[in-house]
């Protein structure tokens, strides 16, 4: 099996270890050409036109920045790429730009499947964590078994090729929220006078993530009148929050924002349902 893969990047690199730990031959492009040549020692073929590395492949695989850089990568060999190679691009993209990309290449009579990934560069490289694709069932279901070998786990979103951009997108709004929450712990900590290492040492006892499907549920559940905590009552503690920074010379990032959340409930009548009724999208 040959493939070419676009974008050498930590991604891309992990991506084309692993290519060829599985025996593929790899021809590989980066718009900085010295990512790509540092590939060559693992037996890929390292290329400084993105047309010339289709040279043979069965499928062409691509970890880039954004929309813009796919389509600036593909866009000029478009008509160089032949209907039998499949084209499967693992970049984080937008949901709209992704849905119309696929029509774009599907009136071309070329395959183009997403298939983004929550797979850190070490992952990439072992072949282990998940990876998302969505679109025509017998599109997943041809290149299931290439794919596997690149993840640990292929979960399928459905028939709709957007829907896998979309669901990265949820699943990386979770984690870097986390990382903008971990800040708020971190900025009223100093305001209170203690270390990070101190006030993260909380989250040894107490794991929050936890909590997280049960609270999805509740939201998506849509049953909010026997509450566990009111939204009258979270509102209250996001003040104490951001007040108690404030009198540390500290203000808050994220909790602002959730105090507005708080507030449209509260000006819907809602303060004594569950905190979770804020988060769902009003009627």
């Amino acid at each position: 099996m040959k493939i070419a893969f676009f974008g050498a990047g930590l991604m891309g690199s992990g991506f084309v270890r692993r290519a060829r730990a599985n025996g593929w031959e790899v021809n590989v492009w980066n718009r900085s050409p010295a990512k790509a040549r540092a590939l060559v020692e693992l037996g890929a073929q390292a290329f400084d036109d993105p047309g010339a590395a289709l040279s043979g492949a069965e499928r062409i695989h691509l970890s880039l920045a954004d929309d813009d850089s796919v389509d600036a990568v593909l866009e000029p060999i478009a008509a160089a790429i032949p209907t039998s190679t499949w084209i499967v691009d693992h970049t984080t993209t937008a949901v709209r730009p992704t849905a119309e990309r696929v029509a774009r290449w599907d009136k071309r009579g070329r395959r183009f499947v997403h298939a983004p990934v929550f797979m850190a560069p070490a992952n990439c490289a072992e072949g282990t964590g998940l990876m998302l694709v969505s679109g025509e069932k017998s599109r997943h279901d041809a290149l299931l078994p290439a794919l596997q070998q690149m993840t640990g786990k292929v979960h399928y979103v459905g028939e709709a090729p957007e829907r896998a951009a979309a669901f990265k997108l949820f699943g990386n709004l979770t984690l870097i929220g986390m990382l903008g929450v971990l800040g708020d712990v971190n900025r009223l900590a100093h305001a209170v006078g203690i270390g990070t290492q101190e006030a993260f040492g909380l989250f040894e006892q107490f794991n929050p993530g936890q909590t997280l499907p049960a609270r999805a549920a509740r939201i998506s559940g849509g049953s909010f009148d026997k509450p566990s905590f009111e939204i009258a009552m979270a509102r209250k503690d996001v003040r104490l929050m951001i007040e108690e920074a404030q009198r540390g010379g500290v203000d808050l990032f994220v909790m602002p924002g959730v105090a507005a959340m708080f507030d449209a409930a509260l000006a819907r009548g809602e303060g004594a349902l569950d905190a979770a009724a804020a988060a769902r999208m009003p009627l």
